[in-house]
């Protein structure tokens, strides 16, 4: 499977995060899915072949856990895509990455991700394994100038705001509070302004492109910027159960359960780890309760 790299500042940057070149003719718009191409290696094929690929919900604990891997399985790589909750599940419902990043809030019943399992992957089998808990809020810049305390105060015309993208299970906080406290998204300057990881908005707020947007407390610390929390979520790693089993994630979760990865997230403040590692839910036949 190959997945595209999206674009950093330049093409040097993807080049240096890419496994393989495809190159696509200049008569050709591009290429369909599931259509085959020839790719040209830039690291040797056993080593692409020990590569777990995650795709879904950006988490700045999925860098700790990469680094955390590397360090203690030098043939080992995790390599992740950041596209949303939602495009994560999707993902795995394509058969395109071994495990998914969520943290989808069911507003019925304020559970996160066992509902939306059930609903966009059927009978798929699969593990529903914590990673952390987290603190999500209003990411302002230090100060808090303009005195914002909640989302009530994102529809202030003298508010600018930074979104995420939709999917996001961020987004579906977002939605999920203006609709329970009567804010239509068209009274919100820049809801339509889009970013594609907690970190992108924070730098937004830093500078001055936006006055707020709702992000982790890592990323505001991280960047030295005032929060607001709004709630503390949970931030699950689907896995399908074909691979559960694998020699790959069986590494992988034995760093997520070390000490040293655990100590390293609850150093970047606005995480707890008292559930992270263990199985929230196995299979579809979980799935029902």
């Amino acid at each position: 499977m190959a997945t595209p790299l999206p674009r950093g500042a330049g093409s040097i940057t993807s080049i240096t995060e890419a496994d393989g070149i495809i190159r696509i003719p200049n008569h050709i718009e591009g290429l369909k899915d599931h259509e085959s191409a020839t790719a040209e290696l830039l690291r040797p094929l056993p080593s692409v072949r020990q590569t777990i690929v995650a795709v879904g919900s950006h988490d700045n604990t999925l860098d700790i856990l990469a680094d955390q891997i590397k360090a203690r399985h030098s043939h080992l790589t995790l390599s992740s895509s950041h596209v949303g909750s939602m495009g994560g599940l999707m993902a795995i419902k394509r058969g395109v990455c071994h495990l998914a990043g969520s943290h989808l809030l069911d507003p019925d019943d304020g559970s996160y991700n066992l509902s939306y399992i059930k609903k966009y992957l059927g009978q798929l089998d699969v593990k529903l394994v914590n990673l952390v808990f987290r603190d999500q809020g209003l990411i302002v810049k230090r100060g808090n100038s303009k005195g914002i305390k909640g989302i009530e105060d994102l529809a202030r015309e003298d508010i600018a705001f930074i979104n995420r993208q939709a999917g996001s299970g961020t987004r579906v906080l977002l939605d999920y509070r203006l609709g329970q406290i009567g804010i239509n998204p068209d009274q919100i300057n820049g809801y339509q302004h889009e970013e594609f990881t907690h970190m992108a908005v924070a730098v937004a707020v830093l500078s001055g492109t936006a006055d707020a947007a709702l992000g982790i407390y890592a990323a505001a610390a991280a960047l030295d910027l005032d929060f607001i929390p709004v709630v503390t979520e949970q931030y699950d790693l689907v896995i399908p159960s074909a691979f559960f089993e694998s020699e790959n994630i069986r590494l992988l979760l034995e760093t997520i359960h070390s000490v040293e990865f655990k100590k390293r997230v609850e150093a970047l403040g606005g995480y707890s780890t008292q559930k992270t590692g263990e199985i929230i839910s196995s299979g579809p036949r979980h799935l029902n309760r």
